[in-house]
């Protein structure tokens, strides 16, 4: 497998959402479904991810400023305050007791951050929940992942998305031993590489072919 096996989601950021839906129509000639506005200041649209054909419990999520948030100032999540162009942030995995992962993390050398509720309000009036420990990155792309944990909330990838089939994801940092520990300490497998820039690099297939994500 070219990717986590423990992947829950790839973060596609962008600095103005509608454009970015747009353009990754046009990349990829598939369009993702709108998924909805958190508290933070962020909306989201998505795409399924298969596996060899087959679905799987992965998604991409394409994340920028929401445009309908009262508050117009910065949003400081995955690095949006500052973007001025689409990347591959970073990507998360998921767990099935978020803080028993946190304490494991922390045991072997790397702190993922606290255990702290999300939510997001969906297009058609739901709230979804679910938590998460994540320390938002002095800068992006941040090859390391953060951690998820749905609990009782579906996973989106399992849902009613349009699809894309996920080849493999790779990634690139100017100290890959530290990066490699931090990994390590997450339980994460990823092809991990010296780069002068950090780097996450994800390999897709659909309708116009395969193309790279980063």
């Amino acid at each position: 497998m070219g990717f986590p096996k423990a992947l829950d989601h790839l973060v596609y950021a962008v600095p103005d959402l509608a454009e970015g839906v747009d353009a990754f129509e046009e990349l990829t000639g598939v369009r993702p479904a709108p998924g909805g506005r958190h508290p933070v200041g962020s909306a989201n649209a998505l795409v399924a991810l298969t596996v060899e054909g087959e679905r799987a419990p992965h998604y991409l999520e394409v994340i920028g400023p929401d445009p309908e948030r009262a508050d117009p100032g910065p949003v400081r999540v995955f690095g949006l305050a500052s973007l001025e162009r689409p990347h591959l942030a970073t990507f998360a995995v998921g767990v099935a007791d978020l803080a028993a992962a946190v304490a494991r993390a922390r045991a072997a050398g790397h702190d993922p951050g606290d255990a702290e509720p999300w939510s997001r309000a969906t297009p058609d009036g739901r709230e979804l929940r679910w938590s998460l420990a994540k320390k938002e990155s002095e800068r992006y792309p941040e090859p390391v992942p953060f951690l998820i944990d749905w609990g009782g909330t579906p996973q989106p990838g399992l849902g009613d998305l349009p699809a894309l089939e996920l080849v493999s994801l790779r990634a690139e940092h100017p100290d890959p031993g530290a990066a490699g520990r931090a990994l390590a300490a997450l339980g994460v497998d990823l092809d991990l590489a010296q780069g002068p820039e950090p780097l996450l690099e994800a390999v897709l297939r659909g309708p116009k072919g395969e193309f790279t994500l980063r």
